[in-house]
């Protein structure tokens, strides 16, 4: 429903009340309105509680990747005070940066998808 549009439309219809306190017990957990909840399921969209709990996610791969990286500067710092490193350390090193390179991209993807969903 575009957000310009006037929301006068008003949609009448009969469930149990045992059906009613469930789906409000529902939407209590989740924080969220009823019509929240009824309007995005028909419309197949994200429920704001999901969205949070994805943003949340994300926000926590994003501090991890974080943590990799200043692990990563302090190799660099060891490595450049004592001016040499092994070329075994070198190696796994270099593996350890590829692998990282490779995660990013596929969390890159994942978050892309998840915008995406979330613009819905």
């Amino acid at each position: 429903m575009n957000t310009d549009e006037a929301k006068d439309e008003v949609i009448l219809f009969r469930i149990k009340s045992q059906k009613k306190k469930y789906w409000k017990m529902i939407c209590s957990k989740k924080r969220i309105s009823l019509t929240s909840l009824i309007i995005d399921s028909v419309e197949n969209r994200i429920l704001n509680d999901e969205r949070r709990e994805i943003l949340e996610f994300m926000e926590k791969q994003d501090n991890i990747f974080g943590k990799i990286e200043n692990n990563i500067n302090q190799v660099a710092k060891i490595a450049n005070g004592q001016k040499f490193i092994s070329e075994s350390e070198l190696s796994n090193f270099s593996d350890k940066l590829s692998e990282i390179i490779i995660l990013k991209k596929e969390q890159n993807e994942i978050f892309t998808k998840i915008y995406a969903r979330l613009s819905r």
